[in-house]
């Protein structure tokens, strides 16, 4: 592990598998996980790249911030930049994210900032913010409207003051979310009390600005959008109506839940070096 530190100050810890010289991999993981998210997907895929991860602001070994603007995405873009130039300053990366880490890395992929320094996209369970604020107001009244929503659920709750936190403190919060994890697929994770009080800001500095906004994003970028079939959060539309705004875009729904990357890595590892090796013109 060593550090890099963003714009602002803030010290992320990053962990890399792969030898230098092999194309550089980075993982963003999602809430309420950190960067240990990746080991078993990466541990596969050192072999072919050499693998980034890092923890987000206010996860694992990261320094935590305590303003909730500190956890805008502006703020999570100036994170991405410093690790990218710390790992990969004179060429792009590959980019793999899931849940939160895929919503801030739909951020860069259309941020015109970061034009030219990614090379690919996998996104596993994650839509742009933007993205689906439009997607919300073109199904208004529509049966996959109420679907997302129901899924969405979880948000609402997110949003109410001290209710979350004091949840996650006492305990019953794990409790009632390990439940409907554990319905999505997931396992024991090695998560802090901090990964899920911290995490909390995410959803709090961006979800209602930028549905109730959206920004019109696009990009080039050859983009995958992986969707498991049984994720308890997000639906295949929202994560996969989006060649609008990403016409190089390919999409694989897979059977699994929501914690895909940790419950099955050997799919996630495969689909990575397919979307990779098409991209980049490799022989498979």
């Amino acid at each position: 592990m060593r550090h890099v530190t963003s714009a602002d100050g803030t010290r992320l810890a990053l962990y890399e598998y792969g030898e230098p010289g092999s194309p550089v991999l980075v993982c963003v993981h999602g809430y309420p996980d950190n960067a240990k998210l990746w080991e078993p997907v990466a541990t596969r895929l050192a072999q072919h790249f050499r693998v980034v991860t890092y923890d987000v602001r206010g996860a694992g070994e990261s320094d935590h911030p305590r303003e909730r603007a500190a956890y805008r995405l502006e703020r999570l873009e100036e994170d991405f930049v410093a690790v990218i130039d710390a790992v990969a300053p004179d060429q792009p990366v590959q980019l793999l994210a899931h849940d939160w880490g895929s919503i801030q890395s739909w951020h860069f992929v259309t941020s015109e900032k970061l034009a030219g320094r990614i090379a690919s996209f996998v996104s596993i369970s994650g839509p742009s913010l933007d993205h689906a604020g439009y997607f919300l107001r073109a199904r208004w009244r529509s049966p996959e409207l109420l679907k997302q929503l129901a899924h969405s659920w979880y948000i609402f709750y997110f949003h109410l003051p001290w209710l979350p936190e004091r949840g996650w403190r006492r305990g019953w919060a794990h409790r009632v979310f390990g439940k409907l994890e554990g319905s999505a697929g997931g396992t024991s994770p090695e998560r802090s009390l901090a990964d899920y009080v911290n995490g909390l800001n995410l959803y709090r500095a961006n979800v209602v600005p930028r549905l109730l906004r959206p920004r019109e994003r696009r990009t080039g970028v050859p983009v995958l959008a992986v969707s498991p079939d049984g994720d308890a959060f997000v639906t295949t539309p929202l994560q996969t109506d989006v060649a609008r705004w990403a016409p190089n875009l390919s999409v694989q729904v897979v059977r699994g839940g929501h914690w895909l990357p940790r419950n099955d890595p050997g799919v996630v590892a495969g689909l990575v070096l397919e979307h990779t090796r098409r991209v980049a013109g490799w022989r498979a």
